[in-house]
């Protein structure tokens, strides 16, 4: 197996968003499709390689989310099938209720930053379970629902069919987090199914998978994972910890948000990044996204 990372471009910043064409014995297959807005990048880096979108015949994504699966549907206009979570397969069928969310949230902003999201017939959308193992292109892809990030998650371990654990990798989405150029690993924390508990259980389950590496949508591909899923783990509960006294208080999202971005900005320039790098992490996870995931996660459990 090959695995080509497409630099999608979004906002104009290398290294944001990717794409994954796994390359295979029998063909061609796609792992996350960006958001549509981004879908002339995806079609130029595969032109680039002599391949047209007609040639992407099987699309995995890791969850619904505009940035990793908004243009699957002009993926399944020429002909793909397109693999998703169960909880996830009825937005991508009638996305009206899903598109008219988030336009609520990002007002003009929306046709910039995701573009359009149009209907995928029932037949060309399937729907794995924990653990199911897909044939494609001649390889295996094994969803494995990793909630947390989102309750329609999943990450999957692909190979060449028969391959050895040690030979497969992982493709991540957002479970094992954003790290951009190698530097400090964040948990993106938007609305509205963050949950802690849950989260820290994928990790687990990506520990545990016997793959040496991971592929992050935001951004590439991480060797140490050991590494790396205990510094996530250990700032996702940072950030978690952080939010709660607000939550407890009540205190509106509105005064939150400047305080946590410079928490969070702080962390990154500690980190030696600046730049053009804190311009990358916003893109990829908004800080006041996470305000909201983090508060609306907090509230549910403090009314228990």
């Amino acid at each position: 197996m090959q695995i080509h990372v497409l630099d999608l471009d979004f906002q104009d910043l290398e290294h944001t968003i990717a794409s994954f064409v796994l390359e295979g014995p029998e063909g061609l297959a796609l792992v996350e499709t960006g958001p549509y807005s981004t879908y002339p990048h995806l079609e130029a880096a595969l032109a680039a390689k002599g391949w047209k979108p007609s040639d992407l015949k099987e699309v995995f994504l890791s969850h619904i989310h505009f940035d990793h699966a908004g243009a699957a549907w002009a993926l399944a206009h020429h002909g793909a099938r397109i693999y998703v979570h169960p909880l996830g397969a009825r937005h991508l069928a009638s996305p009206e209720k899903l598109y008219n969310s988030a336009r609520m949230i990002y007002g003009d902003a929306m046709d910039s930053l995701w573009g359009a999201m149009e209907p995928i017939p029932d037949v060309q959308i399937y729907t794995p379970e924990h653990g199911e193992t897909i044939r494609a292109a001649g390889l295996e892809l094994t969803a494995w629902h990793t909630p947390g990030h989102a309750v329609h998650h999943i990450a999957w371990q692909a190979g060449t069919a028969g391959s050895k654990p040690e030979d497969r990798v992982v493709f991540t989405g957002d479970v094992a987090g954003v790290r951009i150029d190698e530097q400090i690993v964040v948990p993106p924390c938007p609305p509205p199914d963050i949950h802690i508990e849950n989260w820290q259980q994928s990790i687990q389950l990506l520990r545990d998978l016997p793959v040496p590496s991971l592929y992050l949508t935001h951004f590439g591909k991480v060797n140490a994972k050991a590494d790396h899923l205990d510094q996530l783990e250990a700032r996702l509960l940072r950030w978690a910890d952080w939010m709660r006294p607000y939550a407890e208080k009540q205190v509106p999202p509105a005064e939150i948000v400047p305080e946590f971005e410079a928490f969070v900005r702080q962390e990154l320039e500690e980190a030696g990044i600046e730049g053009k790098g804190l311009e990358q992490y916003e893109a990829a996870n908004p800080a006041y996204m996470s305000v909201a995931g983090l508060l609306r996660y907090w509230r549910k459990k403090l009314e228990k």
